[in-house]
């Protein structure tokens, strides 16, 4: 008789790891933090990320978080909503980048009204700005026709970033598995099952070379402005390629935000990398609304020895079905990942601020 098990469906298997290993839960940062890569606006849904910022400034405090930078701060009065409700409430402890308004490029004129739109949100207080990967995989100019970063259309975007000195924190392309044939062989598929939207492949799709192509054309040309290239360079399959862009551009950075489950599958490489860059290296976290639960595994990942651990409690793990191994970093790296770094690149942010109504054209 044969038993039932031996048709059990891969999404009902749960194998519980018989291997004994350390395990430590470091609750509370080594490091003050500066979160660089967080979400606390109503960009995605409409709703404030964080209903109770009293409780939000708490956590920090218990976890050691300093700063947390929030991406979702748009632009015009929407910028001014984020910054009344986190930088001006509490200096020093958010740092909100502005957006910018792409759906105005189905009109003519856009490069030059996000150029302003741009210099407005320096004007009023945004110490960044943030580019999302719509830019290249769904952005469409006024012809109909996708925008790539590279597009020299652009250029007045540039040279008011420029201008304002603002850090540009860029999200382009997605994992590469996102775009891969959505089959058998896809690490990724019980995720792009649930997110149909997120799998990127076909004849009328960027691939993922002409996208990263595009993200090194704008850092190479751009050698005055900083960025930082989020979720490990937006390549964090292949460390080879993000190490080269750090070697050879000294104004590329980037954030671990939301991928130490890849880089957790190869410690030695991911370690490598912070050594051979130790100063370019930033923590994010991607976790909105921020978890003490959260932070303790970044914390473990960067701090500890651990192995074979999960990268988080869902279960099955949202990202793909394995276990990690943490970077063990010595004191130095760990205080320069953990916040270190974010404190110099944004040396300038940090100690400066618009007061609310000061110099601002409304």
């Amino acid at each position: 008789m044969n038993n039932p098990l031996a048709d059990i469906a891969l999404r009902d298997f749960r194998p519980r790891p018989a291997v004994r290993l350390a395990a430590h839960h470091p609750a509370r940062a080594t490091a003050p933090v500066v979160d660089i890569h967080n979400h606390l606006g109503r960009w995605h849904d409409g709703d404030w990320r964080v209903a109770d910022i009293p409780a939000l400034v708490g956590l920090m405090d218990d976890c050691n978080v300093a700063t947390i930078v929030n991406l979702d701060g748009c632009w015009s009065d929407e910028l001014e909503l984020n910054l009344d409700r986190y930088d001006r409430q509490y200096p020093g402890r958010f740092l909100t980048f502005a957006r910018l308004d792409w759906t105005d490029t189905a009109t003519a004129g856009w490069p030059e009204r996000f150029a302003a739109s741009i210099r407005d949100s320096a004007r009023r207080g945004a110490k960044g700005l943030k580019l999302w990967k719509d830019i290249g995989l769904r952005v469409r100019d006024e012809n109909g026709e996708l925008i790539f970063l590279d597009d020299t259309r652009l250029e007045p975007v540039w040279t008011a970033i420029a201008e304002c000195g603002l850090p540009v924190l860029v999200h382009t392309a997605d994992p590469a598995a996102f775009f891969e044939p959505l089959d058998e062989t896809n690490e990724r598929l019980e995720e792009l099952l649930e997110h149909p939207d997120w799998h990127f492949y076909g004849p009328d799709v960027p691939t993922l070379s002409r996208l990263l192509s595009a993200l090194e054309n704008v850092v190479a040309a751009h050698p005055s402005i900083t960025f930082i290239g989020a979720h490990v360079g937006c390549y964090a399959e292949d460390l080879d390629w993000v190490d080269r862009m750090l070697t050879d551009y000294s104004n590329f950075f980037i954030d671990i935000a939301a991928r130490i489950a890849e880089l957790g599958r190869q410690p030695r490489r991911a370690k490598q990398l912070i050594e051979r860059h130790p100063s370019r290296v930033l923590l994010g976290s991607d976790v909105s609304p921020p978890t003490a639960e959260a932070y303790a595994t970044y914390f473990r990942f960067l701090e500890t020895a651990d192995e074979y651990f999960p990268y988080t409690n869902e279960d099955p793990p949202d990202t793909g079905r394995w276990n990690i191994s943490a970077l063990d970093l010595n004191e130095a790296q760990i205080e320069a990942v953990e916040g270190g770094n974010a404190r110099a690149l944004l040396a300038e942010q940090l100690v400066s601020g618009t007061p609310h109504g000061v110099g601002v054209d409304v």
